[in-house]
Formats: C-alpha cells, structure tokens, sequence
C-alpha cells in the first residue's frame, strides 16, 4: 500500500470521533465555550436525545465575522495567549470542538458581540460557508443539527432519546455545580427538563454554592451537609460532604471539581472511602462535592479528548488532603445523623420497646417524629440500670438446661452453621460449630432469606403485596422518576407498585408483603440509583 495523506474531511472525522462521541458531549463543548465567554445565562435545547437539534445561547462577550471563521479552523483558540500549555485557566483550550462537531453535522453559528453587528456562518459535514449578516441580541447561539449524519456508523451506536438526555442533562448540571453564579436550562422543546437561576447570593459563597448543589443533589443533601475546607501546601479544598447516615448504594452522587472543572477520578472514590471506613457498611456511599483549588502547573488537564480526567503533579497530597479534611468534618459533627434518619429512629420509638428485633428488615421502619422534647426521657429510660438487682447472679442467668442441650445437639448435629452463642453490635451473630465459630451478618442473611422468598413466590404466581394505608410520595429527580414508572409493570410483579406522580416525584401504593414493615422512600431511592447506573442493562427479574 502506498502512504498517503489523509483529506481534511476525513481527518476532522476522525478527531470528531475522540471528541464528540455522543451528543452529551456536544452539549459538555458548547456549555464550556460559553462559560469562558462569561456568560451569565446559558439555554440548552435537545430535540431527540440532541440527535435532530441541539442549541446552546449564551449572552457571553460574543464573536465578530471574522472571529468566527477562525474559531471553525482546528486548533484555533483564544484561550491559550502564551501557548502554555502548563498554565490552563479555562474550560477549553484546544480548539478543537466546533471543527469536530461541525464535521459530523449540520452546524450553524450566530453570534454578536457588545460593540458591533451580528453574523451567522453555517458549516455543514466539514463544509464551510461565508458568514452573512443576521440578527441576534448579544452573545451566541450554536445550533447542531443531524448530529452524525455525516459517520452514520457512529449513529447506529447511540442510546435511546431518553437516555441521551439524560447524559446531556448529568453534563450540564456538573458544570452548573460549579458555577453558582450562572443560570443555566436544559429543555426537550416540549418541557424544561433542568433548570437553575444564577445564585447572585456569592457574599457568603458557601450559601450560594450550597443552594446550587441542593439544585442538583437534591434538599435532602443540603439538610444534612457538613462544610469542608482544608487547605495544604498552596492546594486548598473546600466544598460539602453528606453525614455518613445520608448514603447511596453507588458512588453516583460523589462529585469532584478541579479548578472549576468537573472530572471523573478513581482518586475521588478511593479518598471518600478511606475517609468514611468507620462510619459507613461496605456497598453504601456517601453523598459528597470537593472542589479542589490548585495551582494549574501543579496539574494535567490535557490527558484525556473528553478533558475528564486530570493528573496531579502529587496525587499523594492530594488525597491527604481529601481523606483528612473529610474526617476532620465528621470528627466535628460526632454523632449527629441525617434528618431523614433521625425522624426514622425517633418515630420508631415506642413506650414499651425493648430489645431491638433481631430479624428486622435491611430498611428500617419510617414513622412519623416524636417532639424532641423525649429526647431526655428515651435517654433516661435506656441508661444503665446503676443499682444491683436482685436475684440476677451468675447462676440465675445461666441459660436452662434443655437450651444448652439444644444447642450441644445442633453443634454436633447437620447444622452447617452450629449454635447461636452471641450477638454483636445487632447486627453480627456468633454461633458455635463443631471445630470452631461461624460469624452470620444478620442483616445479609435476611436479605438473603427475603430474595428466596420473592423468586419462590414468583414462581408461584406471583409476589404478594400489602397496600399502603398512606401511599407515600417520594421526590425524585424527573429523569429517574420516569425512568422508575417506565418499568412500572416490571415492578409490580416484584410487588412494588408505583407510578408518576406530578414533575420529580412518585407515589406508592403497594409493597412486597414480605418485606414486612420498610422505609419506602429509601428502599425506592436505591432501586433508582442502580436504574441510573445500569439502566436498560439490569434485568428486574
């Protein structure tokens, strides 16, 4: 074969290909240019997942005519004066993302700056136009149209409409985390799917910022959010963590920002989960948002197409720094529990409550909150008991005889896991076995016992199910909350029925009867978060 090069066309295809690999990308290039245009408002409209239609306007500083053509050449930026490429101090810098869309679709630019008129050019399949006069207010608007239409190979590959919003949704609203002071909007062309008004509040910043991430996280996360702010060696971290009894069953809602940019790194979740080892059960995750202000020579940017991910100089500091300011957090808050869970354990409370029940269920029992008020009557009543009580000696509270026996007979016995001999912590029970000493999580074990029961009685017809008295309301991200009732039908032969109710909420009516007494909303807002994780991919039965 004769080595040739490659036509311009076919390059910028291909260097699409790394850059623009779906239309969430798109979306995450466009938002970005915007935000170093300093814009103040930023509309995002997706039409079919962004693959027909997306549009991005801003009221940033703008482009002239002959801004414009330059900007559509690859690698040309303004946001590199000193072509340093060890000091970034933007979201982008290399030039390549409107070339790169521009060669997979239809793209149209029109924009205007503060001092002048404005022009429109129109790109299409790497094709470009000359730029004419239109009319526009300032700033800029870039439309992409038949995002693909030009690498019908990579089109094949995309997801369903919903789950390409909702990829274009998760970008913007990261960026947004960061940039409390701008508002941003995310529609379909039918109904706003994100929405979020500039937090102009930046007196305080901690206020601003943490309105913005309840925006995004949701009100229970800035209910129950301990501030973080360390500072070591000239990197400085600051941001919110969730109280350890505020949990997940998966990482998603661990966010991290480096120099205002949002980045996925495995350094994050390794940090989190050192910080949180004593305080949280294995396969639960806090909820947290770190920003890290750092030095740009001190790290990387420019080691991945999508810009995701970074590289510190010393990742070791970094981390340090993250696990120690994050204990230091919960060190502070000592034993303070989320508000969800607190109005749970205290409305659980009952005037003749004992010994917990052994067997509870994985969730605990939701009720309604006791006035804080029995606080020092629900202390008093479980203190220890200072006086001697009488006939409580070594032999009377030996177990009765025909219980030992009972229990020699199942150590000796076809009992694989021997003898119950002790209960640890409410949650570990020891028990003996002929040669040694079987450890049982109680609860892993119930779990267990409940998933045989449920696939029994699928095979027999199906799970029964308790109607709820109440059905309980549950707000939800809108995304998730139709995803949930999209597989409604699936649910219900579960034995949890459900179904929409209103914008980002809903309702339940019926659950497994197996389950017994359950924290709805908690057993609801797991299931969601593993839908969000694996989505089409995790089978329901």
């Amino acid at each position: 074969m004769t080595i040739r090069m490659l036509p311009e066309t076919v390059v910028n295809r291909i260097a699409a290909g790394e850059v623009v690999e779906r239309p969430a990308a798109a979306v995450k290039e466009l938002v970005e240019n915007a935000l170093d245009a300093g814009a103040h408002q930023i509309d995002i409209v997706l039409r079919d997942g962004g693959r027909t239609l997306i549009s991005v306007t801003d009221d940033g500083c703008g482009m002239t005519a002959d801004e414009m053509i330059l900007a559509v050449e690859r690698h040309a930026t303004s946001k590199l004066p000193d072509d340093d490429l060890s000091h970034i101090v933007t979201m982008g810098f290399r030039g390549e993302a409107l070339p790169s869309i521009g060669a997979v679709s239809r793209l149209t630019i029109t924009s205007r700056p503060r001092d002048g008129e404005a022009w429109q050019l129109l790109i299409e399949g790497g094709r470009k136009g000359k730029p004419q006069p239109a009319s526009h207010a300032y700033g800029t608007r870039v439309e992409v149209r038949d995002l693909f239409y030009a690498t019908p190979a990579r089109l094949k590959f995309l997801k369903t409409e919903r789950t390409e919003l909702d990829h274009a949704v998760d970008a913007v609203q990261r960026l947004a985390m960061a940039y409390p002071e701008v508002g941003f909007s995310v529609s379909d062309g039918e109904k706003i799917r994100f929405a979020c008004s500039s937090e102009t509040d930046l007196s305080g910043d901690d206020a601003a910022l943490l309105r913005r991430l309840a925006a995004v996280m949701g009100r229970d996360f800035s209910e129950n959010a301990l501030t973080v702010d360390a500072e070591r060696d000239g990197i400085r971290l600051f941001g919110f963590a969730g109280l350890p009894t505020l949990n997940r069953n998966t990482t998603r809602h661990q966010y991290l920002f480096v120099n205002g940019r949002p980045v996925r790194d495995k350094l994050l979740h390794g940090a989190v989960r050192g910080a949180y080892q004593d305080f949280l059960a294995r396969q639960r995750h806090p909820l947290v948002a770190l920003f890290v202000e750092i030095d740009p020579q001190l790290v990387d940017v420019n080691v991945h197409p999508a810009k995701t991910e970074v590289r510190f100089r010393d990742a070791g500091v970094v981390r340090g720094l993250i696990v120690g300011a994050l204990r230091h957090a919960l060190a502070e808050a000592g034993h303070r529990a989320s508000t969800t869970v607190a109005d749970a354990a205290l409305g659980a409370l009952r005037p003749a409550s004992g010994l917990p029940y052994p067997g509870r269920t994985a969730y605990p029992t939701s009720g309604t909150s006791v006035p804080s008020e029995l606080a020092e009557v629900v202390a008093a009543y479980y203190a220890p008991v200072e006086r001697q009580i009488p006939g409580l000696d070594g032999a009377s509270a030996a177990a009765p005889a025909s219980l030992e026996d009972d229990a020699a007979a199942m150590v000796g016995g076809d009992h694989p896991l021997g003898a119950a001999r002790a209960q640890v912590h409410e949650t570990y029970i020891v028990a003996q076995t002929g040669d040694g000493i079987v450890i049982v999580d109680q609860h892993a074990a119930h779990e267990r016992l409940v998933y045989e029961r449920m696939k029994k009685a699928l095979d027999n017809g199906g799970v029964v199910r308790q109607g709820l008295l109440l059905p309980e309301v549950i707000d939800l991200d809108d995304a998730i909350a139709t995803r949930l009732a999209e597989r409604a039908e699936e649910l219900a032969e579960l034995g949890l029925v459900l179904e929409k109710f209103g914008s980002g909420a809903v309702v339940v009516r019926e659950v497994p009867a197996l389950l017994g007494q359950t924290d709805v909303a908690a057993l609801v807002r797991d299931l969601a978060d593993d839908l969000a994780e694996l989505d089409t991919a995790l089978a329901l039965r």
